[in-house]
């Protein structure tokens, strides 16, 4: 699965919450400022020819849905610099955001916790 541009991820990010949308209700959600209405639909059709999104027809009109969801596409990106910047290694993630104050002990805690949980 290919990275997305930034643009194209705003627009999945409102797929995803929406769930089934018009071009015109995708617009609505983007922030400011708004691109204009051909150029959402331009990029809707290129996620589509990706294959990240389907629509079903109302006559002349679409609504659009995603069919990769929102954990399939984490993935993908964690992966992707997970591989790029630390060695494929979760603990060197860890320990960058810990250096760098982004993550707190009370975070980690729960992290370790969900750890243990999982091998129970």
């Amino acid at each position: 699965m290919q990275k997305l541009a930034k643009r194209e991820e705003q627009i999945m990010q409102v797929f995803w919450e929406l769930e089934k949308a018009f071009v015109k209700e995708v617009v609505d959600k983007l922030p400011e400022p708004k691109p204009h209405y051909n150029s959402v639909s331009t990029m809707i059709r290129i996620l589509a020819e990706k294959g990240f999104i389907s629509h079903e027809s109302f006559g002349k009109t679409h609504r659009y849905f995603p069919i990769i969801s929102k954990v399939e596409y984490q993935k993908t990106v964690v992966n992707d610099v997970l591989g790029k910047y630390f060695d494929n290694s979760y603990s060197k993630m860890i320990s960058f955001f810990a250096k760098e104050e982004k993550i707190s002990e009370a975070e980690l805690q729960k992290i370790l916790n969900q750890i243990k949980k999982q091998k129970k």
